[in-house]
């Protein structure tokens, strides 16, 4: 079957099913028609049934009504004559509207058949158009498909040409194989006559020769090598000395801050001798009162209108120390009094500590520091070294390291925020265990400082093995300012005592052949006699000179340690 035929088909089932759906509809009218007589009808029982009661009435009432009965029996006439009309008009009825009904149905089948007409035909129309496009699309692809086979014809031609054209080219190459083969046998034929004549002229053989001749290249490029390297080391060596006096010298010059000698005394002085008197209170109670609440030792000896303050926490002596001189001021002194002020000094050194830290901040060039590394460079405003000002040290230190990081085209913003934060322990030195350097690299690891810089801080007391540039120009910076003439207050002689006297407690251990003391005294090294003292004596050992020297001298920081147990074994061969 064609697929108009199949159209056909189709066509004519859509028209079977819209007839039937006329039919159904048609039926569904049929019945309606159909309740609407059995509606009429009911209502004719319903008036033929009142029509007899009332007739029913009229006997009843005419034994006792003779002159109604007349009038009943008209009324009854009336009655079924109405009935009759009425049932006649119901039957007219009905008749009407199942006519109506069979015209409606049959406009509704014809109005279906001429859809389902119209439809087919659109549909035959669609399906003309899409085989003459089917057969138009075909018509293409077998144009498309002779083009390609007329192009494939002639590649295959061109092939054909081209393998002839390689079949000669190899016949040619395969001629010229054979004659460059034989001119290759022939010039080694040469070659090995020109190598034995010159073997019989040299009397040695090729790989001899070649041997020599790279022996005596390898010995003489030694000999420069060797050369060469010494005249650079020892130009690298003499260059790098001078620079780096250069440098060092250049730094220090440039710095040239002040500073301030302090101590762990502290001296105010009164307005009056009848101050002091105020000042202890009665029974003592107002002394007493502020040596508790301030934690500084107050002493009030003979010395004319002055009193002495006396505290190792250089911020709790400030503190003190303005608490007492406010009190002063006031003139009213009694313990309650003394809490209030006390916390006032307290805010205000608080805020000095904020703004030294932030002015130190700025002489530096640092803008981007977590807040307690601020407030704890603050607290540095009150802390000595040697008599040197810690803050004031970390500035110069940053400097001295800014001015070498620049001359050596390092990175000098990172070099002088390592080298401003290496002391930044000493302000917990009192609240932590442990090295300020150790302390101080915790800190900054804590609040978010870079690995360059924890590492310099940790380094820069050689606590830990120095491994970057950072960390040794840290190192560097730092003797600068703190070695420099006029930067701490510890005498030449007390320095060679100290050290005289870390030599003498770690000599006079038994068993000990050498005893030096170095990096400034912070780190003893002592050599023991292999055969006098065992590891576990060495190990004894150095902790009975760490603990003597605690208990018998007085220095910064801490002092390293170390003992040295060496064993050597000497044989002769005769």
């Amino acid at each position: 079957m064609t697929a108009l035929d199949w159209v056909l088909v189709v066509a004519i089932v859509v028209l079977g099913a819209l007839v039937v759906a006329g039919l159904v509809v048609g039926a569904r009218a049929l019945r309606q028609m159909q309740s609407d007589r059995a509606d009429a009808q009911e209502r004719e029982d319903q008036a033929v049934g009142a029509a007899q009661a009332k007739v029913a009435d009229a006997n009843a009432k005419a034994a006792s009504v003779r002159a109604e009965a007349a009038a009943a029996k008209a009324e009854a006439a009336a009655a079924r004559a109405e009935a009759r009309r009425v049932l006649e008009a119901a039957h007219s009825e009905a008749d009407t509207i199942l006519e109506h009904a069979h015209r409606q149905a049959e406009a509704d089948a014809e109005q279906v058949r001429a859809a389902a007409r119209r439809s087919g035909e659109r549909e035959v129309a669609l399906l003309n158009a899409t085989v003459k496009e089917q057969s138009a699309e075909v018509e293409r692809r077998a144009a498309r498909i002779d083009e390609r086979e007329r192009l494939h014809g002639d590649e295959v031609e061109r092939l054909v040409e081209r393998e002839r054209r390689l079949v000669a080219q190899d016949a040619d190459l395969a001629v010229r194989e054979n004659a460059l083969t034989a001119k290759e046998a022939a010039l080694a034929g040469v070659e090995e006559e020109k190598r034995r004549e010159l073997e019989r002229i040299a009397k040695l053989t090729a790989e001899a020769a070649r041997a020599e001749l790279v022996e005596n290249i390898e010995a003489q490029a030694k000999r420069e090598a060797a050369i060469m390297v010494r005249d650079i080391e020892n130009e690298a060596k003499s260059t790098a000395e001078n620079r780096a006096r250069r440098i060092v010298v250049d730094a220090i010059q440039r710095i040239a801050s002040e500073q301030t000698a302090e101590s762990v005394v502290s001296v105010l002085h009164l307005p009056s001798d009848e101050m002091k008197g105020r000042i202890i209170g009665r029974e003592g109670r107002n002394i007493r009162a502020f040596e508790s609440v301030t934690g500084v030792n107050l002493i009030i000896d003979d010395t004319p209108e002055a009193v002495l303050l006396s505290c190792f926490d250089p911020v709790r002596r400030e503190v003190g120390r303005l608490t007492l001189e406010k009190l002063v001021l006031d003139g009213r002194i009694h313990p309650h009094r003394i809490e209030e002020v006390y916390d006032s000094a307290k805010n205000e050194v608080e805020v000095l500590c904020d703004r030294a830290a932030e002015e130190a901040l700025v002489d530096v060039g640092i803008t981007d520091i977590h807040p307690e590394l601020a407030k704890l460079l603050g607290r540095l405003r009150y802390r000595t070294s040697y008599g040197q000002n810690v803050l004031k040290h970390l500035v110069e230190t940053a400097h001295i390291a800014g001015i070498m990081a620049a001359e050596l085209g390092l990175d000098v913003p990172s070099m002088k925020r390592a080298a401003f934060l290496h002391d930044i322990g000493k302000a917990l030195t009192h609240e932590v265990e442990g090295s300020h350097a150790l302390i101080g690299a915790d800190l900054a690891r804590k609040y978010g400082e870079s690995e360059d810089v924890v590492h310099a801080i940790e380094a820069h007391h050689n606590e830990v093995p120095p491994q970057t540039i950072e960390a040794v120009l840290t190192q560097a910076a730092d003797a600068c300012s703190g070695g420099r003439p006029g930067a701490r207050r510890e005498s030449l002689e007390a320095y060679v005592k100290r050290l005289e006297r870390i030599e003498e407690i770690a000599a006079g251990k038994t068993g000990v052949e050498k005893v030096f003391a170095m990096q400034a005294g912070r780190e003893i090294r002592v050599m023991v006699r292999p055969e006098d003292i065992d590891d576990i004596g060495a190990a004894v050992l150095a902790r009975d000179v760490a603990k003597q020297i605690e208990e018998e001298l007085t220095y910064p920081g801490q002092i390293r340690v170390t003992v040295v147990r060496e064993s050597r074994v000497t044989e002769l061969a005769r």
